[in-house]
């Protein structure tokens, strides 16, 4: 049977597809900063023990040899709202060290767009710092507004830090945005204002900050399964200072290690070496750092459970 009302119309073009969220402004940098190695020095025993879904503990016993030694006791709550692999809400995290410091941190869902974060540390019995976040997360954009004030239980009130955050994703590929930071604290007050973009593309991500402070750039590539490589620009214009880092990953999954190393120009070099034990919940990690400038050489090996 024809079609009686004549030829079929032109079909309306499709709608763009979705920019996707640009993520948190804290995390522009996160790609590269996670090739280079973490700082290790002493000995390190951490040992995870997950009591049910919502709920784990970790002890970890650090020996230094370049500081005290210390005793930290982790404890993390996760609500039934998952969003992501990562997220869960409401989040409940304290750490205690064996001084009576304590550091806590609590994340909840407010909304189905916005979440808020509240972050406290003592020192000991004294009340060091609180802070206090919310963030909006769109489709294409996220803003967050975050509040500091050390002083709020102490004899100066009158210190505050307030930071904004906003960032816009132009294409499925660019993200831009900025960041306004304002303190005031008795005999001072001011702003920053910085500038921030990002691109990714399919194998590297370049991202820049630019400010009146100075500079932040990095550069994250993967080469390929096993090879990732970063490398960072960092110009401080008020300390007269610029430093450059380069750092890389090896990942080998058939012999279960991961090594990380830097090079700097500090004339700083360092490695850490991680290796899993499976069948066993047990990872080693094996690192070393010497400084060539300052002639100082560090090393440290820990040993993860759970």
């Amino acid at each position: 049977m024809g079609n009686a009302l004549g030829p079929a119309a032109p079909r309306a073009p499709r709608r763009g597809q979705p920019l996707g969220s640009p993520g948190s402004f804290d995390e522009l940098h996160r790609q590269c900063k996670e090739v280079f190695p973490q700082q290790m020095e002493g000995v390190k025993l951490i040992v995870t023990k997950t009591l049910s879904s919502h709920f784990q503990v970790t002890h970890t016993v650090h020996m230094s040899t370049l500081g005290p030694s210390s005793y930290h006791f982790n404890a993390t709550f996760v609500g039934d709202r998952q969003l992501g692999p990562t997220e869960a809400f409401p989040t409940l995290v304290g750490d205690m060290d064996n001084s009576g410091s304590l550091n806590a941190q609590a994340l909840h869902l407010v909304a189905e767009r916005i979440r808020t974060k509240a972050v406290f540390q003592t020192h000991q019995a004294k009340f060091v710092t609180w802070q206090f976040d919310g963030e909006y997360r769109g489709d294409d954009c996220t803003a967050t507004l975050t509040l500091g004030n050390p002083d709020l239980l102490g004899e100066s009130g009158e210190r505050v830090i307030l930071v904004a955050h906003f960032l816009q994703s132009v294409t499925s590929r660019l993200v831009l945005g900025g960041e306004m930071v304002y303190h005031r604290r008795p005999g001072e007050e001011g702003a920053i204002l910085t500038l921030a973009g990002k691109y990714t593309a399919l194998k590297w991500v370049a991202t820049l900050n630019v400010g009146y402070g100075g500079a932040h750039a990095s550069y994250y590539h993967r080469a390929n399964e096993q090879v990732q490589v970063g490398v960072e620009l960092e110009a401080n214009t008020r300390l007269q200072d610029t430093t450059f880092a380069f750092g890389y990953q090896l990942n080998l999954p058939q012999a279960n290690m991961v090594f990380r190393g830097l090079l700097d120009s500090n004339w700083s070099v360092g490695g850490v070496l991680e290796k899993k034990l499976p069948p066993l919940p047990v990872t080693l990690a094996l690192g070393a750092f010497l400084n060539h400038w300052k002639n100082r050489f560090h090393c440290g090996f820990s040993v993860i459970v759970g």
